[in-house]
Protein backbone atom coordinates (compact mmCIF):
# COMPACT_ATOMS: atom_id res chain seq x y z
CA UNK A 1 0.00 0.00 0.00
CA UNK A 2 1.27 3.60 -1.17
CA UNK A 3 1.20 6.02 1.78
CA UNK A 4 1.62 9.84 1.62
CA UNK A 5 1.73 10.89 5.28
CA UNK A 6 3.00 7.58 7.07
CA UNK A 7 5.36 4.64 6.56
CA UNK A 8 5.06 1.16 7.11
CA UNK A 9 7.28 -1.38 7.94
CA UNK A 10 6.96 -4.80 9.77
CA UNK A 11 10.07 -7.29 11.00
CA UNK A 12 9.94 -9.51 14.43
CA UNK A 13 6.34 -9.18 14.76
CA UNK A 14 6.64 -5.69 15.31
CA UNK A 15 5.13 -2.92 12.79
CA UNK A 16 6.25 0.68 13.13
CA UNK A 17 3.66 3.46 11.56
CA UNK A 18 5.97 6.87 11.30
CA UNK A 19 4.82 10.00 10.63
CA UNK A 20 5.67 10.93 7.61
CA UNK A 21 6.59 14.75 7.04
CA UNK A 22 9.43 15.91 8.64
CA UNK A 23 9.62 18.74 6.57
CA UNK A 24 6.66 20.46 8.47
CA UNK A 25 7.23 18.12 12.24
CA UNK A 26 5.21 15.65 10.96
CA UNK A 27 2.10 18.04 11.09
CA UNK A 28 -0.89 16.37 10.25
CA UNK A 29 -2.33 16.84 7.17
CA UNK A 30 -5.80 15.88 5.14
CA UNK A 31 -4.27 12.51 4.62
CA UNK A 32 -2.53 11.23 8.01
CA UNK A 33 -5.68 10.22 10.25
CA UNK A 34 -7.02 7.89 7.20
CA UNK A 35 -3.80 6.73 6.98
CA UNK A 36 -3.00 5.97 10.50
CA UNK A 37 -6.24 4.09 10.62
CA UNK A 38 -5.28 2.01 7.36
CA UNK A 39 -1.83 0.90 8.81
CA UNK A 40 -3.44 -0.04 12.56
CA UNK A 41 -5.82 -2.29 10.46
CA UNK A 42 -3.10 -3.78 8.11
CA UNK A 43 -1.04 -4.57 11.43
CA UNK A 44 -4.49 -6.52 12.76
CA UNK A 45 -5.05 -8.49 9.82
CA UNK A 46 -1.25 -9.74 10.09
CA UNK A 47 -1.36 -12.39 11.96
CA UNK A 48 3.18 -12.12 11.83
CA UNK A 49 2.57 -8.91 14.39
CA UNK A 50 2.05 -9.11 17.91
CA UNK A 51 2.75 -5.23 18.93
CA UNK A 52 2.81 -1.57 17.01
CA UNK A 53 4.81 1.18 17.77
CA UNK A 54 4.52 4.87 16.93
CA UNK A 55 6.78 7.09 16.14
CA UNK A 56 7.78 10.35 14.35
CA UNK A 57 10.10 10.59 11.31
CA UNK A 58 13.11 13.07 12.25
CA UNK A 59 13.34 15.55 15.48
CA UNK A 60 10.03 15.31 16.09
CA UNK A 61 6.69 13.13 16.50
CA UNK A 62 4.14 15.45 15.84
CA UNK A 63 3.80 19.01 15.78
CA UNK A 64 -0.30 18.90 15.70
CA UNK A 65 -2.27 19.82 12.86
CA UNK A 66 -0.82 21.66 9.76
CA UNK A 67 -1.75 25.34 10.64
CA UNK A 68 -0.06 26.61 7.06
CA UNK A 69 -2.79 24.88 5.60
CA UNK A 70 -5.63 24.63 7.96
CA UNK A 71 -4.78 28.63 9.95
CA UNK A 72 -2.72 30.91 7.35
CA UNK A 73 -4.73 29.91 4.19
CA UNK A 74 -7.22 32.59 3.71
CA UNK A 75 -10.76 31.24 3.64
CA UNK A 76 -12.61 28.24 4.27
CA UNK A 77 -10.56 25.35 5.08
CA UNK A 78 -11.11 21.74 6.64
CA UNK A 79 -11.67 22.89 10.22
CA UNK A 80 -12.49 26.66 9.95
CA UNK A 81 -15.74 27.32 7.99
CA UNK A 82 -14.87 31.10 8.44
CA UNK A 83 -15.18 32.82 4.62
CA UNK A 84 -17.07 29.70 3.50
CA UNK A 85 -19.33 30.90 1.01
CA UNK A 86 -22.61 29.52 -0.19
CA UNK A 87 -22.77 26.49 -3.07
CA UNK A 88 -24.50 27.12 -5.99
CA UNK A 89 -25.45 23.50 -6.21
CA UNK A 90 -27.09 23.93 -2.28
CA UNK A 91 -29.53 26.25 -3.76
CA UNK A 92 -30.74 24.91 -6.81
CA UNK A 93 -34.19 25.14 -7.07
CA UNK A 94 -36.28 22.38 -9.21
CA UNK A 95 -38.76 25.52 -10.15
CA UNK A 96 -36.77 27.49 -11.92
CA UNK A 97 -39.94 30.26 -11.83
CA UNK A 98 -40.12 30.24 -7.57
CA UNK A 99 -38.06 33.02 -6.16
CA UNK A 100 -35.91 32.34 -3.50
CA UNK A 101 -34.03 34.67 -0.72
CA UNK A 102 -30.35 35.25 -1.54
CA UNK A 103 -28.00 33.29 0.80
CA UNK A 104 -25.65 34.83 3.72
CA UNK A 105 -22.31 35.34 2.49
CA UNK A 106 -20.64 33.70 4.31
CA UNK A 107 -22.76 31.13 5.44
CA UNK A 108 -23.22 30.72 9.12
CA UNK A 109 -21.20 28.00 10.74
CA UNK A 110 -22.70 24.52 10.65
CA UNK A 111 -21.53 22.73 13.51
CA UNK A 112 -22.50 19.28 12.60
CA UNK A 113 -20.86 19.77 9.28
CA UNK A 114 -17.73 20.40 11.59
CA UNK A 115 -18.47 17.74 13.97
CA UNK A 116 -18.71 15.14 10.90
CA UNK A 117 -14.83 15.53 9.60
CA UNK A 118 -13.64 15.85 13.34
CA UNK A 119 -15.12 13.09 14.90
CA UNK A 120 -13.90 10.97 11.90
CA UNK A 121 -10.36 12.24 12.78
CA UNK A 122 -10.77 11.42 16.13
CA UNK A 123 -11.71 7.74 15.85
CA UNK A 124 -8.84 7.61 13.19
CA UNK A 125 -6.73 8.58 16.23
CA UNK A 126 -8.50 6.42 18.02
CA UNK A 127 -7.88 3.34 16.61
CA UNK A 128 -4.43 3.24 17.73
CA UNK A 129 -6.73 2.90 21.13
CA UNK A 130 -9.11 0.38 20.08
CA UNK A 131 -6.75 -1.93 17.90
CA UNK A 132 -6.52 -5.59 18.83
CA UNK A 133 -2.94 -5.24 19.46
CA UNK A 134 -0.56 -3.22 21.98
CA UNK A 135 0.50 0.09 20.53
CA UNK A 136 3.33 2.31 21.91
CA UNK A 137 4.21 5.98 21.03
CA UNK A 138 7.71 6.33 20.77
CA UNK A 139 8.17 9.93 21.33
CA UNK A 140 10.91 11.23 19.85
CA UNK A 141 10.43 14.81 19.67
CA UNK A 142 7.57 17.48 20.03
CA UNK A 143 3.86 15.87 20.74
CA UNK A 144 1.81 18.79 20.46
CA UNK A 145 -1.91 19.58 20.21
CA UNK A 146 -2.99 16.80 17.57
CA UNK A 147 0.45 15.36 17.83
CA UNK A 148 -0.66 14.50 21.60
CA UNK A 149 -3.68 13.27 20.48
CA UNK A 150 -1.94 10.48 18.20
CA UNK A 151 0.66 9.53 21.46
CA UNK A 152 -2.13 9.62 24.05
CA UNK A 153 -4.67 7.29 22.02
CA UNK A 154 -1.55 4.65 22.14
CA UNK A 155 -1.61 2.35 25.10
CA UNK A 156 2.02 3.13 25.87
CA UNK A 157 3.81 6.10 26.20
CA UNK A 158 7.57 6.06 26.00
CA UNK A 159 8.96 9.69 25.50
CA UNK A 160 12.82 11.32 25.03
CA UNK A 161 13.49 13.21 28.27
CA UNK A 162 14.06 16.26 25.62
CA UNK A 163 10.69 15.17 23.92
CA UNK A 164 7.77 17.89 24.91
CA UNK A 165 4.21 17.25 24.98
CA UNK A 166 0.96 19.57 25.55
CA UNK A 167 -2.06 20.70 24.15
CA UNK A 168 -1.49 24.31 23.65
CA UNK A 169 -4.63 25.21 21.94
CA UNK A 170 -6.48 24.95 24.57
CA UNK A 171 -5.62 28.84 25.04
CA UNK A 172 -7.62 29.56 22.11
CA UNK A 173 -8.87 27.55 18.99
CA UNK A 174 -8.68 23.65 20.57
CA UNK A 175 -10.14 20.83 22.39
CA UNK A 176 -8.48 17.95 22.64
CA UNK A 177 -11.26 15.58 20.93
CA UNK A 178 -9.86 12.68 21.99
CA UNK A 179 -10.22 13.45 25.85
CA UNK A 180 -7.39 11.39 26.93
CA UNK A 181 -5.64 13.84 29.47
CA UNK A 182 -8.59 13.38 31.96
CA UNK A 183 -8.32 9.76 31.66
CA UNK A 184 -4.79 9.22 31.76
CA UNK A 185 -4.06 12.13 34.30
CA UNK A 186 -7.54 12.88 36.67
CA UNK A 187 -9.45 15.96 36.90
CA UNK A 188 -6.88 17.78 38.55
CA UNK A 189 -3.69 17.38 36.52
CA UNK A 190 -5.61 17.51 33.28
CA UNK A 191 -7.13 20.97 34.12
CA UNK A 192 -3.50 22.31 35.48
CA UNK A 193 -2.55 20.97 31.55
CA UNK A 194 -5.34 21.79 29.95
CA UNK A 195 -6.01 25.70 31.69
CA UNK A 196 -2.63 26.50 30.89
CA UNK A 197 -2.00 24.63 27.57
CA UNK A 198 1.82 24.14 28.79
CA UNK A 199 4.62 21.73 27.40
CA UNK A 200 6.16 19.73 29.41
CA UNK A 201 9.28 17.56 29.29
CA UNK A 202 9.35 13.83 29.23
CA UNK A 203 10.91 13.59 33.28
CA UNK A 204 7.68 15.71 34.25
CA UNK A 205 5.22 13.50 31.99
CA UNK A 206 6.24 10.84 34.02
CA UNK A 207 6.15 12.72 37.32
CA UNK A 208 2.29 13.83 36.28
CA UNK A 209 1.83 10.23 35.24
CA UNK A 210 1.31 11.01 31.64
CA UNK A 211 3.57 8.52 29.95
CA UNK A 212 4.83 5.33 30.73
CA UNK A 213 8.77 6.37 30.86
CA UNK A 214 11.55 9.06 29.79
CA UNK A 215 14.50 7.98 28.87
CA UNK A 216 17.42 10.05 27.08
CA UNK A 217 16.85 10.31 23.54
CA UNK A 218 19.87 8.28 22.83
CA UNK A 219 18.34 5.66 24.34
CA UNK A 220 14.78 5.68 23.02
CA UNK A 221 15.07 3.65 20.46
CA UNK A 222 16.46 0.75 21.98
CA UNK A 223 13.90 1.07 24.91
CA UNK A 224 10.95 1.30 23.38
CA UNK A 225 12.57 -2.23 20.94
CA UNK A 226 13.13 -4.06 24.63
CA UNK A 227 9.40 -3.68 25.51
CA UNK A 228 8.00 -4.06 22.40
CA UNK A 229 9.99 -7.01 22.02
CA UNK A 230 8.95 -8.29 25.77
CA UNK A 231 5.18 -8.19 24.25
CA UNK A 232 6.21 -9.80 21.08
CA UNK A 233 6.71 -13.13 22.65
CA UNK A 234 3.29 -12.97 23.99
CA UNK A 235 0.07 -14.76 21.80
CA UNK A 236 -2.01 -12.25 19.70
CA UNK A 237 -5.13 -14.29 21.94
CA UNK A 238 -3.73 -13.16 25.09
CA UNK A 239 -2.93 -9.74 24.19
CA UNK A 240 -6.13 -8.81 22.94
CA UNK A 241 -7.97 -10.03 26.31
CA UNK A 242 -6.05 -8.21 28.91
CA UNK A 243 -6.17 -5.21 26.04
CA UNK A 244 -9.83 -5.19 25.52
CA UNK A 245 -10.77 -5.75 29.80
CA UNK A 246 -8.86 -2.65 30.03
CA UNK A 247 -10.08 -0.67 27.62
CA UNK A 248 -13.69 -1.60 28.39
CA UNK A 249 -13.03 -0.48 32.16
CA UNK A 250 -12.89 3.47 30.32
CA UNK A 251 -15.60 2.95 27.83
CA UNK A 252 -18.13 2.17 30.85
CA UNK A 253 -16.68 5.34 32.62
CA UNK A 254 -18.21 7.06 28.95
CA UNK A 255 -15.04 7.74 26.98
CA UNK A 256 -16.99 7.39 23.83
CA UNK A 257 -19.49 10.80 25.05
CA UNK A 258 -17.25 12.68 26.16
CA UNK A 259 -15.32 12.59 22.96
CA UNK A 260 -18.14 13.64 21.45
CA UNK A 261 -18.77 16.84 23.88
CA UNK A 262 -14.83 17.20 23.12
CA UNK A 263 -15.43 17.07 19.47
CA UNK A 264 -18.20 19.44 19.52
CA UNK A 265 -16.41 22.25 21.76
CA UNK A 266 -13.45 21.78 19.68
CA UNK A 267 -15.21 23.18 16.65
CA UNK A 268 -17.01 25.75 19.10
CA UNK A 269 -13.19 26.88 19.79
CA UNK A 270 -12.02 27.70 16.15
CA UNK A 271 -15.17 29.89 15.83
CA UNK A 272 -15.93 31.51 18.83
CA UNK A 273 -14.60 35.34 18.84
CA UNK A 274 -11.36 34.64 20.05
CA UNK A 275 -10.68 31.53 17.57
CA UNK A 276 -11.68 33.76 14.98
CA UNK A 277 -9.18 36.45 16.13
CA UNK A 278 -6.72 33.49 15.89
CA UNK A 279 -7.85 32.68 12.71
CA UNK A 280 -7.03 36.11 11.53
CA UNK A 281 -4.37 36.61 13.07
CA UNK A 282 -2.67 33.56 11.50
CA UNK A 283 -3.75 34.97 7.75
CA UNK A 284 -2.06 38.42 8.35
CA UNK A 285 1.52 37.52 10.41
CA UNK A 286 1.51 33.80 9.83
CA UNK A 287 0.67 31.10 12.50
CA UNK A 288 4.04 31.40 14.56
CA UNK A 289 3.41 34.65 15.30
CA UNK A 290 -0.27 34.45 16.29
CA UNK A 291 0.88 31.36 18.63
CA UNK A 292 3.23 33.78 20.01
CA UNK A 293 0.68 36.06 20.82
CA UNK A 294 -1.68 33.81 22.08
CA UNK A 295 0.59 31.30 24.60
CA UNK A 296 2.99 34.81 25.63
CA UNK A 297 1.04 35.40 28.42
CA UNK A 298 -0.39 38.32 28.08
CA UNK A 299 -4.60 38.54 27.73
CA UNK A 300 -6.18 36.50 24.57
CA UNK A 301 -7.78 38.15 21.60
CA UNK A 302 -8.64 41.33 24.46
CA UNK A 303 -11.60 43.53 23.60
CA UNK A 304 -12.56 40.53 21.10
CA UNK A 305 -14.70 38.35 24.04
CA UNK A 306 -18.32 38.58 24.40
CA UNK A 307 -19.60 39.40 27.94
CA UNK A 308 -21.06 36.44 29.84
CA UNK A 309 -23.10 38.86 32.03
CA UNK A 310 -24.81 41.98 31.22
CA UNK A 311 -24.03 43.56 34.43
CA UNK A 312 -21.30 45.32 33.99
CA UNK A 313 -19.22 47.68 36.40
CA UNK A 314 -18.56 51.01 35.44
CA UNK A 315 -15.61 53.30 36.07
CA UNK A 316 -16.44 54.43 39.16
CA UNK A 317 -16.87 50.76 40.19
CA UNK A 318 -20.94 50.23 40.59
CA UNK A 319 -22.76 48.32 38.85
CA UNK A 320 -24.92 49.02 35.77
CA UNK A 321 -27.18 47.31 32.98
CA UNK A 322 -29.46 44.71 34.12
Amino acid sequence: MDYRSIAYAAEDRIATITLNRPHRMNAIDGAMPREIAAAVERANADDEIHVIIVTGAGDGFCGGYDLVEFAERPGERPGSQLGGAASPASHANKDAGAAKPPLPSPLPWDPMADFYGMHRNTQDFMSLWRSYKPTIAKVNGPAVAGGSDIALCCDLVVMADEARIGYPPARVWGCPTTAMWVYRLGAEKAKRMLFTGDLIHGPEAVKLGLVLESVPRARLDARVAEIAARMAGVPRNQLMMQKLMINQAYENMGLASTQMTATLFDGITRHSPEGVWFKQRAEEAGFKQAIKERDGGDPIAEGWSRPFSRRRRDPEGGEVGS
